[in-house]
């Protein structure tokens, strides 16, 4: 019943390094549950505790006493079983000591079997009876203070506080003589309803002590493919508010091959984003640029960032012929070879983010290969400077991008077959980028990397807000009834 934690993730900036040691208690993703996605998941959760209590089975209750003329009664009700449930009003609310939950007007309806026996000296036999009885617990309030915790990188879910009360309570008999009993019946009342109030506390106790061992076991790391992690690992403590909870994870992007580098990040900005504050919707993701720069700086240090081009589009410039008029000393000593590209990034890329945009500059060798027999022939090296604009979406829970070019520079950083004309190259530079290297790009960038959403819950109407150095996402949610992973802590 810990709606604050339910949304977990978890979710700013450049300085490009290698081999060092990441920032421990830096935070470059963050994650802010609004009153609104508090509200939806607590609806959820307390519809999920319903479904637990009911069916619920109470002890069994024995009861003796002495009455006059009919002297030692012996009274027991037993099978006594919680059968419906009905919540009028339920309220979350977030404070600075933590999150209040509250259920008043609770209805609860149960059935139970009654017995009695007993002898006088006026009748030598013993006299009993049995039959079935419906009681109804009305005006019934459940109050819950959960606090939470960041405890060495995971999340720690305390119960502060968790009582229930019981206002009214009414039993009605069916079944042999019982309207002549009602009276001795209705002294189990008392009973009865401390029973309730303790069986629905100690289900709850339950359900937040496993929902607890479940933080607890939340990955620091989620994987995003082969050869990277998001590292989701919680720095710093719960941010509480009397609107809000805000969470704060590393969000970098660490190596799964353990011998991998990790670069090192700083924020260039260091307050906690709350752009969804004051939006209607339930969930906000801020996420800084330092991640995207810590993804290109991994993939960079594994030596994944270069690729041989023997396929392109216009296949004719992978031949000498192609390049007749363009670089003719080329054809002169290769005529009619074959070739390729090698393109390979001489640093990291490096992504900006600022208001409403988003860009990278990419630096680049492209080397001229000629292929003659078994033979690799580099015959030329043109550095290139490509200054793209980006765009940011949500695809499932999914934050993916992709890029378009709006303008580059080349020089010339070496050649063995003299200089070139770059006015000439530069079309048929423009085209690579356009036709070869953006759709390579963009094929990666739109499967993204995942958002650290609890399995089950999914973004909706998703709106992406782009500020000094920060992606932000405020969205609303939605849940599939058929991922029930956390709400069998209230089984």
């Amino acid at each position: 019943m810990a709606p604050f934690v339910v949304l977990l993730l978890l979710f700013s900036s450049l300085i490009h390094g290698h081999a060092q040691i990441e920032p421990k208690n830096e935070a470059f993703i963050s994650l802010l549950v609004t009153q609104n996605g508090l509200d939806f998941v607590k609806e959820l959760l307390v519809k999920k505790a319903i479904s637990s209590i009911i069916s619920l089975r109470l002890r069994d209750i024995e009861k003796g006493a002495n009455f006059p003329v009919v002297g030692n009664v012996y009274m027991s009700v037993s099978n006594i079983t919680i059968y419906e449930i009905d919540v009028a009003s339920s309220i979350v609310k977030p404070g600075e000591t933590g999150v209040s939950i509250v259920a008043s007007g609770v209805t609860c309806n149960l059935s139970m079997n009654w017995y009695y026996s007993y002898s006088t000296w006026l009748v030598p036999v013993r006299i009993s009876d049995r039959g079935s009885a419906e009681v109804q617990v009305e005006g019934m309030q459940v109050d819950l203070m959960l606090g939470l915790e960041n405890q060495e990188g995971s999340l720690k879910l305390k119960l502060e506080d968790c009582s229930s009360y019981v206002k009214d309570i009414s039993i009605k008999l069916d079944g042999g003589a019982s309207w002549l009993y009602q009276g001795i019946v209705d002294a189990f009342e008392e009973q009865i309803g401390s029973a309730v109030e303790n069986a629905i506390t100690k289900k709850l106790k339950e359900g937040i002590s496993k929902l607890d061992l479940y933080l607890g076991s939340l990955p620091k790391e989620v994987p995003v493919d082969d050869h990277a992690s998001l590292n989701v690992t919680f720095v710093n403590n719960v941010l509480l508010s009397n609107s809000s909870v805000g969470f704060e994870t590393n969000g970098l992007f660490i190596g799964r091959n353990a011998f991998l580098p990790i670069p090192n990040f700083h924020h260039k900005n260091s307050e906690f984003p709350v752009s969804c504050a004051y939006s209607s919707k339930m969930l906000g993701i801020t996420v800084d640029e330092a991640v995207f720069n810590s993804a290109s700086g991994l993939y960079y240090d594994a030596k994944f960032m270069h690729w041989i081009v023997d396929k392109i589009p216009d296949q004719s410039l992978l031949n000498t012929a192609g390049w007749r008029f363009i670089v003719p000393q080329l054809y002169r000593k290769y005529p009619n070879h074959d070739m390729n590209l090698n393109i390979s990034l001489s640093s990291p890329p490096i992504v900006d983010i600022s208001n409403q945009k988003a860009g990278a500059n990419v630096f680049a060798d492209l080397t001229i290969n000629v292929l003659e027999e078994h033979e690799v022939i580099p015959v030329a090296c043109i550095s290139l400077v490509i200054r793209a604009s980006g765009s940011v979406k949500i695809n499932g829970n999914n934050l993916v991008g992709a890029m378009k070019l709006d303008d580059f520079s080349m020089s010339l950083k070496w050649s063995t077959i003299g200089n070139l004309r770059m006015y000439l190259v530069q079309p048929v530079v423009w085209t690579l980028i356009e036709t070869v290297f953006l759709p390579y790009a963009n094929s990666h960038l739109s499967k993204g990397f995942p958002l650290p959403i609890i399995h089950g819950f999914t973004l909706q109407e998703a709106e992406i807000i782009l500020s000094d150095s920060r992606v932000t996402v405020c969205s609303d949610v939605s849940f599939s009834e058929s991922k029930k992973l956390l709400f069998k802590f209230f089984q």
